[in-house]
């Protein structure tokens, strides 16, 4: 029998590619560019003859059966979830944008694309023009009328260009600079919180006030993780670890991280996992994040008492997973704009609790980073919805050959810790965890204290934005004293970026750990 799990109370424009000879329709087909219209969620509805013999399709394979996006690249399909879809949405318009699509043969094409979102029927469609741009002087002659009438466009559309980019890059400074800044103070809380959930309170208050710090604090650093994964998707320095693995112990991890949000809103909760394992090659991490923000995003836009269902099947290519609710719901045409980033429908505002419409933007992000898709279904609004994710089956539907191995308990040593931080509450509270644990610590609160200390300490947890000197510069002078040779050192910083964790192996550090810090991982680090 399957597992089952529980808790709580209870009209396209469609146009093929037959033309008359001498006809409108038949320049159409034969133009020099390859011309198509989609629905806004991309969904080809008609496309000409030129386009399809370029990438060696019919037109009956895409006409309302594939996006534009599913014919990129990975790294097209990221464009255009990160930048291309949201230009169309505020501008309406998308000027020549070279991409790459994905031939029959699976060879790459190369093209530039100019799109425009018209009115068309009492319906909004986006027109998208592509040129084949691999022979440079074919394209130039057969392009040259269109740049003539476009010149004075470009031009201003050129300096809007730049001002966005530089726009972009503000925003992604920002955004690094925020999550730094909202690590910090969270670093403190997370430690005071550990402490607290290792204490027997019998005061009933004192242990509903302890569960409300432990959720929010969770959904917190969930943000600010959001936020910096966004950061990474638009600058294109996402990656995946994959891993091959049994789908049901991810979802158990999933569940598990979000099954106190659901409680908290008094749902009704039910998980139909199948009874025999599904193997995937996937970022176990990122497939926890899909998961959880689904779940989070049905238990924040359904009023409370509802019901959401979890249920996993597969077919022959791929995993089925679906959230389902007896929310908000949304109307007909709303789903597109479900994925975009930072938005949130209309209906949604008065019932949200909290978020930046960022979440289901990331799950779409995530899925078709592992090749997989998302859609969303609704009766309508205040009728609930449906999230469905597919994502391609291992083709190894085995158990990895260390699945049966049981991992030999970590023995840890009393070590001596020193902690460097100039915020006393980050330092005072970590010692207090550590000390808890049989551990002898001693705080610094700048670089040169550190330096002068570090040879009476077995391991240093260090910040990297101290007063006098920066923590890259501490770890060098350390590791340059042959007295220290022995010393464990574990940069502890707000600044999560890849650079950022390139610096500290740059600087001599051990190990790159995020604020607020893993408490179970520093210990395994530690052990």
């Amino acid at each position: 029998m399957p597992l089952k799990i529980s808790f709580g109370s209870l009209q396209s424009d469609m146009h093929s590619s037959r033309s008359t000879p001498g006809s409108v329709d038949e320049a159409y087909e034969h133009a020099p560019c390859g011309l198509i219209r989609t629905r806004t969620d991309g969904t080809i509805v008609r496309v000409n003859a030129t386009f399809c013999r370029w990438l060696a399709v019919d037109a009956a394979e895409l006409l309302g059966q594939r996006r534009i996006q599913d014919l990129l690249t990975m790294g097209g399909r990221v464009f255009h979830q990160t930048h291309w879809a949201p230009l169309l949405q505020i501008q309406r318009s998308v000027a020549e944008v070279k991409l790459e699509f994905r031939h029959r043969d699976g060879q790459k094409v190369a093209m530039l694309i100019n799109a425009v979102r018209r009115w068309h029927a009492d319906a909004e469609f986006d027109d998208f023009a592509c040129m084949v741009v691999h022979d440079r002087h074919k394209y130039e002659k057969e392009l040259v009328h269109t740049r003539r009438r476009a010149e004075d466009a470009l031009e201003a559309k050129t300096a809007a260009e730049q001002a966005l980019s530089l726009a972009n890059r503000h925003k992604d400074e920002f955004l690094a600079t925020l999550a730094h800044e909202l690590r910090n103070p969270l670093s403190p809380i997370q430690a005071a919180v550990t402490l607290l959930a290792r204490k027997e309170f019998a005061d009933p208050e004192i242990r509903w006030s302890r569960g409300v710090l432990q959720r929010q604090l969770a959904q917190l650093v969930r943000l600010v993780d959001d936020l910096m994964d966004v950061a990474r998707i638009a600058e294109g320095k996402f990656e995946l670890r994959l891993q091959h693995v049994n789908m049901a112990a991810v979802l158990q991890t999933a569940i598990e991280g979000s099954k106190e949000l659901l409680r908290a809103q008094s749902h009704k909760f039910v998980a139909d996992l199948p009874d025999s394992p599904i193997y995937l090659d996937v970022d176990p991490a990122r497939l926890v994040q899909i998961v959880q923000n689904l779940l989070n995003n049905a238990a924040k836009y359904t009023p409370p008492g509802g019901l959401i269902e979890l249920e996993v099947h597969r077919d022959d290519a791929a995993a089925i997973i679906s959230v389902r609710d007896t929310g908000i719901g949304f109307a007909a045409g709303s789903s597109p704009s479900l994925f975009t980033m930072f938005s949130q429908l209309p209906s949604g505002h008065s019932r949200a609790q909290g978020g930046l419409g960022i979440g289901l933007a990331l799950v779409r992000a995530l899925s078709e980073a592992h090749g997989g898709t998302v859609n969303a279904t609704s009766p309508g609004v205040d009728q609930g919805s449906e999230f469905t994710v597919r994502l391609p089956l291992s083709s190894s539907q085995h158990a990895p050959a260390d699945d049966s191995v049981t991992a030999s308990p970590i023995t840890r040593e009393k070590r001596r810790i020193l902690v460097v931080d100039d915020s006393e509450d980050t330092a005072l509270s970590l010692c207090m965890l550590l000390e808890a644990d049989g551990f002898e610590t001693r705080t610094a609160i700048t670089g040169s204290a550190a330096i002068s200390m570090a040879i009476h300490a077995d391991v240093i947890l260090l910040d990297i934005g101290l007063p006098d000197i920066d923590g890259y510069a501490v770890a060098r002078q350390i590791r340059s004293d042959p007295r220290c040779s022995g010393v464990l050192l574990i940069a502890v910083t707000g600044w999560s970026q890849d650079r950022d964790r390139q610096a500290a192996v740059e600087a001599g550090f051990d190990h790159h750990l995020v604020k607020p810090v893993d408490y179970t991982r520093l210990l395994s680090m530690l052990g």
